[in-house]
């Protein structure tokens, strides 16, 4: 986990600082420094020089840095302002040419996380499992925030807002999770029903640490049954299907996962009788359940070869990347703009570093790191846009106002509001990784 959060942040960070560096080269102006990840009270892993500029990894991996010359940075380097411009400073050159330079970085971020989103379709392409299966198959498990929402288990997901529901997934796009009003309609038993989602939807979902309200429903068919365990006692077998389990008179269904949950916590260190379907027959196995409620046989993943992918040629995979890239930058508006309007807690919905980590997993997998990777990179770049000071969006702001007026912000001005904007951001890091900790242990 820890490599892939370092990999991914180590790619993003050096070619937006590329982006940087490149635009300032372009137009003669001088970089003093070039690091990867902060290099905190001039604590450097690896450093060496060429040319001008000092190039080197820092210690602490909350982002990295280019010191141009000549620039209100956060270095709030003062004494080079006392002095007269230099031709080769960033503070000596049009403001056209220092405004390419801030947006350097988020423009590098804006093109990766587009070039990696499309590479990753036309690589992998998109499998998803369609609607109609799981509707197929027993519809929907529902979780306790899917109860909250008004589904039950079994409920067969038709309509969205009027239009078919074709991918589970597609519930929790910004489209449906940021809207006004969400109407979804149901099958339940033959009924067709309407529901209206709850306005905080989305921030109800981030304070469930992300559990979905629904998941395709299991038949449960043994796929192999583990040595010495009751189900072997019972004389389960590769591909039986369960139907109930049986209690005296009583009798609780047991074909799908759920169902069978209950049913064995029901009827711990009971004689029952597991009925199962085989060769089309119903057959009852007698056996004592112990007070674990185990039975100790893996479920057939019946959802295996049901799956839907789509594969994209070239030019259409940069098509595809393009629209959802844009897509996801214009949830990220959305969503800030429910955060400061009180309709999302940001305690639910801003994540830092550690939640970060959590969602490459334990186990490297290339498609999950290069699609995060992506989505980061998108992030990356729309937050730095954000008019802020001491990020290129503040920077942005005070070249368009120069641009405007037709003179340069006074750089008293703008080393306050490079320093305000510093205690902003530190405090922002201070509390996404305090609330992620404390997520954690919640």
């Amino acid at each position: 986990m820890i490599a892939q959060v370092i990999s991914a942040l180590a790619i993003l960070i050096t070619l937006h600082e590329l982006g940087h560096f490149v635009a300032a080269r372009m137009f003669g102006i001088k970089v003093e420094k070039f690091y990867l990840f902060f290099d905190a009270w001039g604590i450097k892993l690896f450093k060496f020089k060429k040319g001008d500029t000092e190039y080197g990894i820092g210690w602490l991996p909350l982002g990295g840095y280019v010191k141009i010359a000549g620039m209100i940075d956060e270095s709030l380097d003062k004494e080079q302002l006392n002095k007269e411009p230099e031709p080769w400073e960033f503070r000596s050159k049009p403001a056209w040419q220092r405004l390419i330079v801030m947006v350097g970085g988020v423009f590098v971020n804006l093109v990766l996380g587009i070039f990696i989103y499309s590479m990753s379709l036309y690589y992998y392409g998109d499998s998803y499992l369609p609607m109609r299966v799981i509707n197929d198959n027993g519809g929907v498990y529902v979780s306790d925030l899917g109860k909250d929402f008004g589904f039950e288990t079994g409920d067969k997901i038709l309509l969205v807002n009027g239009e078919e529901f074709k991918k589970p997934e597609s519930f929790f796009k910004s489209e449906i999770l940021l809207a006004d009003k969400v109407e979804v309609t149901v099958d339940r038993n033959g009924d067709i029903i309407q529901l209206i989602m709850p306005e905080n939807m989305a921030d109800k979902l981030s304070e469930s640490k992300n559990i979905a309200p629904f998941y395709p429903r299991i038949k449960v068919v043994v796929d192999s049954v583990l040595p010495q365990t009751i189900a072997e006692k019972a004389g389960l077998l590769k591909g039986d299907i369960l139907h109930s389990i049986k209690y005296d008179t009583l009798s609780l269904p047991a074909a799908y996962q759920d169902e069978l949950s209950v049913a064995l916590n029901t009827l711990k260190n009971k004689n029952v009788a597991i009925e199962v379907i085989r060769n089309e027959q119903v057959i009852p196995l007698e056996v004592l359940l112990d007070s674990t409620g185990v039975l100790g046989f893996n479920i057939t993943d019946t959802y295996k070869d049901l799956r839907e992918k789509t594969y994209f040629g070239f030019f259409q995979s940069f098509s595809e990347g393009t629209t959802r890239s844009f897509g996801l930058i214009l949830a990220n508006a959305k969503g800030i703009g429910q955060i400061v309007s009180g309709k999302i807690k940001a305690t639910n919905a801003l994540q830092g570093p550690v939640a970060i980590a959590g969602l490459f997993g334990k186990v490297w997998d290339w498609q999950r790191f290069w699609n995060l990777t992506a989505i980061l990179s998108l992030i990356l770049a729309f937050m730095n846009l954000l008019p802020i000071p001491a990020l290129d969006g503040g920077h942005v702001v005070f070249l368009l106002i120069e641009m405007i007026i037709g003179k340069p912000v006074n750089e008293k001005i703008m080393h306050a509001a490079q320093l305000v904007g510093m205690i902003l951001l530190l405090a922002l890091m201070v509390f996404v990784i305090g609330n992620d900790i404390f997520r954690a242990f919640k």
